[in-house]
């Protein structure tokens, strides 16, 4: 189906193509480089790797509203619960994701899970839905609240406009696509940088909380399970709300073929991260419930702030900062991963061939970088972004589960394959049946919602037959898309 690798050739003076196409193809293939070839550099050591992770999980959604998974789940306890089984149940994915970037090393994520286990359709579908709606519409929303937060301090009695959000958005997501394009080594710097604000700033939560359990305000954990209770409807809603607020732990997997000894550094930077990410969740939660009430959060805009408020003072000013710091470090990291992603899918011929150009002297995937920006400020100016967000949430899930059911099915299919890192099947097995869970009571507790993002998915298929597979494509129809995709095309390239 797919066409083995070919020499890549320079195709201007500032881009040369990348690892050419091939299933398994990867900078740890043991294949000697070839001369004038221009790759990605191995310059995620383990640090970084959980830079990447923590940078990106922890958004703004801790600081600002967790209220989503209390109202679904109706008592204090119950929510902790929920937070702490989100957890744990992340760290499954992730170790799953670890033993799959550790037998499959190279890039892309989802994407190249799917391609390898499944085949090129359902993995077309997936970074389809990913390069058109789920990708911008989340990286303008949380760029969203890193424009509202950064100018928190500046509005502090009055409403801040739209518009000026709006331009303070553009101007941030334009300065990480910026960032992402011209340095891998400053892109991670950085990252390392806004990952270590935001554990101060959950640390402030954190430290003031556990003195009020000291002084024995434990008066909102009395009777902590009583409350409205869970219903059917709410559950899969609030494991939604803390999955989501827990995802980000895959991504070190979309850049696997630039981490430095990844059979080591992939499984470490993982299971540290969703530690410390766990933990530091929890115990937010439960410094929240020493301060304010249960009704009282759930009327709360940002959680964070008036807890801080209540505690800090003047200090208080310092949260929005915080806030907007880890807004830009998720926004840094997302970019950083899933450009990953869309470089991959071009060098497989499912994405135009500019996409798996790298810089010859920065070494970055520039194109597959700033294809985001003007998607993204599409979304910005002018989609229904929480709309879009809450069509495709189900989808990520689909396919997280479809992903580790697929590392079952290569157990099976690719016994012989080397894995140094090596879960029991169990995990996967819950983990995959969990994802899909979700995903099937979605349908029964939101069913217009998740059915028009199942609707959206569906596009991908003709457009996969439309793009990929039809191989006569008329003279204009080729000028249309661009000369580079329809020969680029695995099955294209299969027929000459």
């Amino acid at each position: 189906m797919f066409r083995k690798a070919a020499v890549p050739t320079v195709s201007n003076g500032s881009y040369l193509q990348g690892q050419a196409n091939g299933k398994l193809s990867s900078m740890d293939s043991g294949q000697p480089a070839q001369e004038g070839k221009v790759v990605l550099k191995k310059k995620v050591t383990l640090l970084r790797g959980i830079s990447i992770i923590i940078g990106t999980i922890i958004g703004a959604g801790i600081f600002i509203s967790p209220k989503g998974i209390l109202k679904n789940t109706g008592s204090v306890g119950m929510s902790l619960t929920v937070w702490t089984v989100c957890g744990i149940l992340s760290l499954f994915g992730a170790l799953c994701y670890a033993e799959l970037g550790t037998c499959i090393k190279k890039s892309g994520g989802h994407y190249t899970y799917i391609l390898e286990a499944f085949g090129p359709l359902p993995a077309f579908v997936r970074v389809w839905v990913e390069l058109l709606i789920i990708r911008p519409a989340a990286t303008a929303v949380i760029s969203l609240a890193f424009g509202r937060y950064i100018l928190e301090p500046f509005f502090m009695q009055c409403e801040i406009p739209e518009l000026a959000i709006k331009l303070i958005t553009a101007v941030g997501i334009t300065l990480v696509m910026v960032l992402n394009s011209t340095s891998v080594s400053w892109s991670a710097r950085i990252q390392m940088f806004l990952t270590f604000c935001k554990l101060v700033a959950i640390l402030i939560i954190i430290v003031p909380g556990v003195i009020q359990l000291i002084k024995g305000e434990t008066q909102h954990f009395k009777n902590a399970f009583a409350g409205n209770d869970a219903s059917v409807m709410g559950l899969p809603l609030a494991f939604y709300s803390g999955m989501y607020a827990y995802s980000g732990w895959f991504y070190l997997n979309f850049v696997t073929e630039e981490v430095e000894n990844p059979e080591k550094n992939i499984p470490l930077a993982i299971c540290i991260s969703m530690i410390i990410v766990t933990v530091g969740y929890v115990l937010t939660n439960v410094a929240y419930f020493t301060t304010i009430s249960a009704g009282e959060l759930l009327l709360s805009k940002a959680v964070a702030v008036t807890f801080a408020e209540r505690l800090m003072g003047n200090f208080s000013l310092a949260v929005p900062v915080f806030v907007a710091l880890s807004c830009f470090g998720s926004m840094n990291g997302g970019v950083f991963a899933v450009s990953r992603m869309f470089f991959v899918a071009s060098r497989e011929g499912h994405l135009p061939e500019i996409l798996s150009m790298i810089h010859v002297r920065k070494h970055t995937p520039l194109p597959a970088v700033i294809v985001l920006h003007p998607l993204t400020m599409i979304m910005l100016f002018n989609g229904d972004l929480y709309s879009l967000l809450n069509f495709l949430s189900f989808a990520r899930w689909l396919f997280i589960g479809l992903v580790v059911a697929g590392l079952i099915y290569l157990r099976y299919k690719r016994p012989d394959m080397p894995r140094p890192f090596k879960v029991p099947l169990f995990i996967p097995a819950l983990f995959s049946f969990t994802c899909l869970f979700m995903v099937a009571l979605s349908l029964y507790s939101d069913p217009v919602n998740t059915g028009i993002g199942f609707a959206i998915t569906l596009t991908g298929i003709p457009a996969y037959y439309l793009f990929i597979v039809w191989d006569n494509k008329p003279k204009w129809f080729r000028k249309l898309l661009g000369k580079s995709w329809c020969e680029t095309s695995p099955l294209h390239a299969d027929s000459r």
